[in-house]
């Protein structure tokens, strides 16, 4: 409960997106070249000192990996949290660039004193920082780097710095916010602020297409940085319908990113699908008493339905591929994904991928909760704002009319 309250009324502290497997550094004459080539973003305007979210996809158009990307100089680019894809990609590239793979801590700390605990912790105005900009600072005499981002919905940045320096930094930014009702947020939980907070996520939202590209999988395992581990198809979709746990960047949402001033992998498929788009994301509010009806079967004779992790179902280290047909009279309309219950709301929310025309406010749906071939529960659902959550959003907040001392909310 403290966890999922804590983006919205002090911060929390995150490390799990922390070590090897998808921190790059590209750089080179043509490192812009190339990045432009695997990513659906453009690069024309893409100023030195500012990051973007970056989307790749495979040829098909579906989105093969993402994750945040900075511009370094003019000829250097660091990729945080986006996976192998892009590793994958450079073995095979023709342009003039170096990719060195980055051991880093990335911590995260969001939440409305997200600010007020990082200008305890470095002693610095960190108010200069705008949304999805980035410089650097110091934490317990270390130097770290801070940028303004995050995936909560609220007042977010993002720390950096070299891994072994790591535990240290993390305890003083933690200590700092001791003040600020700061949380540390674990895995379970994590979930909650991206459902709320209307950002899909990899691995649990959707799956990225990358494992459908020949060779990327024995590229993978041939790294020694990573293994790959074969996705849980889990969730009443047929595991055989691979299609229904990808997702195409319409269908999350992000068509705002793409820019067809640049030829990228994929774009014949992106460009298509823009023209003519069939889904689109939603969030969907589950109807509590069928929710309620899910744990009772738990005290009934007979099979059970299957059981709802809190605050987050399926595990979200567990569980990559997770898709959940949804229905409106008897049709399939849409495919949901990652089931969360917000203590905030006092709600079961998920995030649906569904026709667009459907895509209304209030339309009501049915979401069949279970494993393919086992018992499943349909559970009315009913289509709401899309992000949930409205207060505080990250780049509308003004930092410089947060008042000194930040004043904690209890």
């Amino acid at each position: 409960k403290q966890e999922s309250l804590s983006w919205k009324q002090g911060c929390y502290i995150h490390g799990g997106l922390s070590g090897p497997g998808g921190q790059y550094v590209f750089r080179g004459p043509q490192a812009a070249d190339f990045l432009a080539s695997i990513c659906v973003n453009g690069f024309e305007k893409f100023r030195v000192g500012t990051a973007k979210h970056a989307i790749m996809c495979t040829d098909d158009g579906l989105i093969a990996s993402h994750g945040v990307l900075q511009r370094m100089a003019p000829d250097a680019f660091r990729l945080f949290a986006a996976g192998p894809w892009a590793a994958y990609m450079h073995s095979r590239t023709e342009f003039d660039v170096e990719m060195v793979a980055e051991n880093n801590y990335l911590f995260q700390v969001a939440g409305p004193t997200s600010l007020a605990t990082l200008e305890a912790a470095t002693s610095d105005d960190l108010k200069d920082i705008a949304f999805l900009r980035f410089r650097d600072s110091s934490i317990a005499g270390r130097k770290v780097q801070i940028m303004r981002v995050g995936m909560a919905g609220t007042l977010a940045y993002e720390i950096h710095g070299p891994m072994e320096e790591g535990p240290e930094v993390y305890d003083a930014v933690f200590r700092a916010g001791g003040s600020f009702g700061i949380e540390r947020l674990g895995w379970l939980t994590y979930p909650v602020n991206h459902v709320e907070g209307g950002f899909p996520q990899s691995n649990w939202t959707f799956f990225g297409a990358a494992q459908e590209e020949p060779g990327f999988i024995d590229f993978v395992n041939a790294s020694k940085v990573v293994r790959w581990a074969p996705p849980s198809y889990s969730g009443s979709v047929d595991p055989a319908n691979r299609r229904a746990r990808y997702r195409t960047v319409t269908e999350v949402g992000w068509e705002k990113s793409v820019k067809l001033d640049h030829d990228f992998r994929g774009r014949a498929a992106v460009e298509a699908e823009l023209a003519a788009p069939r889904r689109t994301i939603v969030t969907l509010e589950w109807n509590t008493d069928d929710v309620l009806d899910i744990y009772a079967s738990l005290f009934r004779e007979g099979e059970e339905f299957k059981y709802i992790e809190l605050p987050s179902s399926p595990h979200f280290r567990l569980a990559l591929a997770h898709a959940d047909q949804v229905v409106k009279d008897g049709r399939e309309v849409g495919i949901a994904s990652g089931t969360a219950y917000s203590y905030h709301y006092r709600k079961m929310l998920s995030h649906c991928t569904i026709d667009r025309d459907l895509a209304q406010i209030g339309t009501e749906v049915i979401v069949r909760w279970g494993d393919f071939g086992q018992r499943t529960k349909e559970v009315r659902a009913t289509v709401q704002r899309f992000p949930y959550l409205k207060d505080g959003r990250n780049q509308l907040v003004d930092t410089a009319q947060i008042a000194e001392p930040y004043q904690l909310r209890t």
